[in-house]
């Protein structure tokens, strides 16, 4: 989805994220639930619609928990409008409504515009530092894209 069309995006079919970020947690877990995020990452990695005992066999690999806990979790995730539900052989069959790579862009964009209520510099400058002492090769990046981004806006 491009940047323009998740602009466009009616908010009634954007994902329901919880408003708080748990800055403990990693990845998807920040802006989700763990097991939330362990079940979406699931859905991603099959790839294909699946009903909710192959999503949990392959939860269980790296976390034990019970089906129906994950049945909970994957209508709790339909709710929120990360995945779709819908009916195949007599089975409810399950699929991300989001590429796992859109989704990382919205949720990313969320927590950006939640830290900008501490003041647009603070987070420049603590942005810039944390990604000089995590990927300082980034920075490079960063300075290209701010560039082409200018470029686009004295058009």
């Amino acid at each position: 989805m491009s940047e323009t069309a998740k602009q466009n995006t009616p908010s009634a079919e954007r994902p329901r994220l919880q408003d708080t970020i748990r800055l403990s947690a990693q990845g998807f877990a920040k802006v989700l639930g763990d097991l939330e995020a362990r079940v979406m990452q699931a859905v991603w990695d099959l790839g294909r619609p699946a009903s909710a005992r192959v999503v949990h066999e392959r939860v269980i690999r790296e976390h034990e928990v019970a089906l129906l806990t994950v049945i909970t979790v994957l209508n709790k995730l339909v709710e929120k409008r990360l995945l779709r539900r819908h009916k195949q052989d007599d089975l409810l069959h399950y699929e991300a409504a989001w590429s796992e790579e859109d989704f990382r862009a919205h949720a990313a964009r969320r927590v950006v515009e939640g830290i900008l209520s501490f003041g647009p510099a603070a987070l420049a400058s603590s942005f810039i530092d944390a990604l000089a002492e995590h990927d300082p090769d980034q920075l490079a990046e960063l300075e290209r894209m701010i560039h082409e981004r200018m470029q686009r806006e004295e058009r």
